[in-house]
């Protein structure tokens, strides 16, 4: 779908960059380097598509990252978002909206009974684990290698998607003492997992569900219930990050399908429907430590902001039975796809609904050491060709593509002879 004009404004958008912005973007993955070209700048979104500022035409699969699971530019978010705006883009003060969109969350994670909004992902998985520090009185938190839960310093530690994508270990300007107090063991090693919650106390246990930060790897069978196993015979609270896999997966999110329930729950992306917006919820006992009607500070100024509670609001609205069904149905359709594409060359198709990862291994991947294994320049080459072909794909091999409701067979058809042909210009 790509047409054939150059890329002249992108160029020169990307050179003035440049001089204004650290690596000329706003979040590394969107540099591409990972893949081995210029970013594409872009002009506008429709439904399933992008259009850059050259005019060329691509079928997206990145969905700003998971926000838009309706696509872009649906017209009945526009709408609520436009009628917000109307009365005001921000207060500093509580709205109708922010009740509204916090009893809808409790009526689909029966985990949350209150929750608190952040504006980003990062904020809500900083202030769940000072929660969670402060019911404990413990400070010790396990992690997983590859998991990515925001860039809190203490949590920048073996973390997938953009550290893993800029090939970087860890931050530089995180001090030996922010991580110090973090544990980090292997997704999936149960062992692992059972060895360390007897060696330390841990005030939490933090993890994806269904990590998508180093590519797409589920966990193991029966691994979330001895997470869940681990946190109550040692004390520690268990957190879900349901950044990425919340209001997606599912209406419930990863616990409704796996029947895990968490102690503290991390929301983001789809409950702000495309606008800044986060959240962590939990037991009214537990929501209740924080401040002001308990002694755990956490406060933001645009926490709320009624533009993205009446995105998040509509974006709900429209996530029915119906809908999940549908968008399990194009994601089954993409995966099984892509497998057939592949054919027999060295590359493994992951899914779940609403999430698919093609990692370039010749074996199934469990764990971030696995992923970082994967044939990453074969899978950079398969990138630009997809864009070459009018494709937009994660252009990272540990970011998840996120297939959404605007994805029409029309639009799969397009991908899978694009995706064919990448294949066997990259492997022959």
């Amino acid at each position: 779908m790509a047409s054939s004009l150059t890329d002249t404004r992108s160029r020169d958008l990307y050179l003035r960059a440049l001089d204004v912005l650290p690596g000329g973007v706003n979040s590394p993955v969107r540099a591409m380097r990972a893949i081995g070209r210029d970013p594409i700048f872009v002009a506008r979104g429709e439904g399933a598509e992008l259009v850059d500022v050259d005019g060329n035409r691509y079928i997206d699969y990145v969905c700003s990252w998971g926000p838009l699971i309706h696509g872009h530019a649906h017209p009945e978010i526009l709408a609520a978002i436009a009628q917000a705006a109307a009365y005001g883009t921000t207060f500093g003060a509580p709205t109708a909206g922010e009740v509204e969109l916090a009893e809808e969350v409790g009526r689909r994670i029966t985990s949350v009974e209150m929750l608190r909004m952040t504006s980003s992902g990062t904020e809500a998985a900083m202030s769940a684990v000072r929660l969670a520090r402060a019911v404990t009185d413990r400070e010790l938190i396990l992690k997983f290698s590859g998991a990515y839960h925001g860039h809190v310093d203490g949590l920048l530690a073996e973390a997938g998607s953009g550290l893993a994508t800029a090939g970087v270990p860890a931050s530089a300007g995180v001090p030996a003492s922010a991580t110090a107090a973090t544990v980090i063991v292997a997704w999936n090693d149960a062992e692992a997992v059972i060895a360390a919650t007897q060696r330390h106390q841990f005030a939490a246990i933090l993890a994806e569900p269904y990590p998508a930060n180093m590519g797409l790897v589920p966990p193991a069978e029966g691994f979330l219930e001895l997470l869940r196993e681990q946190a109550d015979e040692s004390g520690a609270l268990l957190i879900f990050d349901e950044v990425i896999s919340g209001f997606r997966v599912a209406r419930g999110g990863a616990q409704e399908l796996a029947s895990v329930r968490p102690d503290i729950t991390i929301m983001g992306k789809v409950i702000g429907g495309g606008l800044p917006a986060a959240a962590y919820g939990a037991s009214r006992d537990l929501m209740e430590r924080i401040a002001p009607a308990g002694d755990v500070y956490q406060a933001g100024t645009l926490s709320g902001n009624p533009l993205a509670v009446a995105a998040g609001l509509a974006t709900l609205a429209m996530l029915d039975e119906k809908a999940y069904l549908r968008l399990a149905g194009t994601t089954s359709a993409l995966a099984e796809g892509l497998r057939e594409a592949a054919g027999d060359r060295p590359v493994q198709v992951v899914s779940l609904p609403g999430l698919v990862t093609p990692f370039f291994s010749d074996r199934p991947v469990t764990n971030y050491a696995e992923a970082t294994a994967c044939d990453l320049d074969r899978h950079a080459a398969w990138c630009r060709a997809l864009l070459a072909r009018g494709v937009y794909p994660p252009p990272s091999q540990f970011e998840a593509w996120f297939p959404s409701l605007a994805h029409t067979p029309e639009h799969l058809s397009v991908t899978l002879e694009a995706a064919a042909a990448a294949f066997t210009e990259v492997f022959g």
